[in-house]
């Protein structure tokens, strides 16, 4: 069997270092223009060249999306940005309009470019023409099932690369090429500035009576109409693998530290497992279920994979996220008292139990036996948001070890 890449997005240098720890053999992440997620973080110049260092540094390869689709205005600022990322050096770029592919191919021909999702890769002669224009790989539509991913591995050669997502937000628009942002918001998501309008709650109106809003609900709670559940195919690595796709891709460059560890190390761990013995893969199916839950979700779909998504692929009752655990923050160092240091991301206090996850597998239980600022006083909670602090465990930790805190426990 070929072993397939695991793809993991990161919004920030912090999520890019836990990625290469929990598993990841590549990350993709956007710089501060030309990505089609504007509002999440990004990657400064500086934290570019740090996180592709750190990630070299592990054998660990990183991506720079720049797949938004170009106006006029913004062609001579695509050459500016890719002449700084050709002295900068990804591995790849992703890209899916054809004018700023063209531009890559001038100025940082050495770089390899894979094609988006968003340009609608949809059948094999799409593929073929993408790989005679010089594409390394092109990303498959989410529309696409098992079947006509294996049609499309039959009909292109071995040296042009599938990658395709297996796990995270589904768009309601075909290859993500929705209106409904710009028209409501002005912004555009096909400029990178989406606000998610699918997740909004919906009313219908007749024509004939202006004004009087009708309730679209089963319930009274009402109906979310566009809010698709989420992808997740771990339990179904076998197919994948028997689709021939060289990369599996996780969404999310808008996500935490916690839920790329989670989803990271849960596809690591499954597709180590399914390399090493498949019988071993089918035994840990539960195990991979419960970890994957883990991290925030909208309940879970195999999306068009096996067919295509009906009514039960939709969830109407509501449009928020299923959270069983908290996150606290990331180790990183220690202070002059042996305590070990973090940026607090929310509030948790002495005496609580929290978890420890380790990117080699282990979930482990400990109490917080002491904590304090970053001045060495004792303190007994760190209610202030990125306040750097240092707790005690009693054990030892490692660089890069997550804190989380299961929802409904104390605080």
């Amino acid at each position: 069997m070929k072993k397939p890449e695991l793809l993991i997005p990161a919004s920030s240098l912090e999520v890019l270092k836990t990625a290469v720890l929990f598993g990841a053999d590549a990350v993709y992440i956007g710089g501060e223009a030309f990505s089609l997620r504007a509002k999440s973080k990004n990657f400064s110049k500086e934290d570019m060249i740090e996180g592709i260092a750190f990630a070299h540094a592990h054998g660990v390869r990183v991506f720079v999306t720049a797949n938004i689709l170009a106006h006029n205005s913004d062609l001579e600022g695509v050459r500016t940005y890719f002449s700084e990322l050709k002295k900068i050096g990804p591995d790849a770029l992703i890209i899916s309009d054809p004018g700023v592919f063209t531009i890559a191919r001038e100025i940082c021909p050495e770089i390899e470019i894979h094609i988006s999702t968003q340009a609608n890769n949809t059948n094999y002669m799409t593929y073929l023409f993408w790989h005679r224009m010089g594409a390394k790989r092109v990303v498959s539509a989410r529309e696409l099932s098992i079947d006509e991913i294996k049609e499309i591995r039959k009909n292109i050669p071995d040296t042009l690369e599938i990658e395709s997502f297996v796990h995270g937000a589904m768009c309601i628009s075909y290859s993500g090429r929705c209106l409904l942002s710009s028209y409501f918001t002005g912004r555009d998501a096909n400029q990178g500035a989406c606000t998610h309008p699918c997740r909004w709650k919906y009313a219908v109106m007749e024509e004939s009576r202006p004004g009087e809003y009708l309730p679209v609900e089963e319930n009274e709670r009402g109906t979310y109409i566009f809010n698709s559940k989420d992808l997740c195919m771990i339990e179904h690595i076998p197919e994948l693998f028997d689709a021939g796709i060289d990369s599996f891709k996780i969404e999310g460059r808008m996500k935490t530290a916690l839920y790329v560890a989670v989803v990271a190390r849960t596809y690591r761990q499954a597709i180590d497992d399914y390399m090493k013995d498949p019988k071993l893969y089918q035994s840990r199916i539960p195990y991979y279920q419960e970890e994957i839950s883990k991290c925030t979700y909208r309940q879970f779909t195999t999306g068009f994979f096996f067919g295509k998504p009906n009514h039960d692929t939709q969830i109407y009752d509501s449009n928020t996220y299923v959270k069983e655990y908290t996150y606290l923050g990331l180790i990183d160092g220690q202070n002059a008292h042996g305590y070990y240091g973090l940026e607090q991301k929310n509030k948790f206090s002495v005496g609580e139990t929290i978890e420890v996850m380790k990117p080699t597998g282990e979930n482990l239980s400990v109490q917080v036996l002491g904590m304090m600022d970053d001045e060495g006083n004792t303190i007994e909670s760190c209610p202030h948001p990125k306040q750097r602090i240092f707790v005690d465990l009693g054990i030892s930790l490692n660089d890069g070890d997550l804190l989380r805190k299961k929802e409904g426990e104390e605080s």
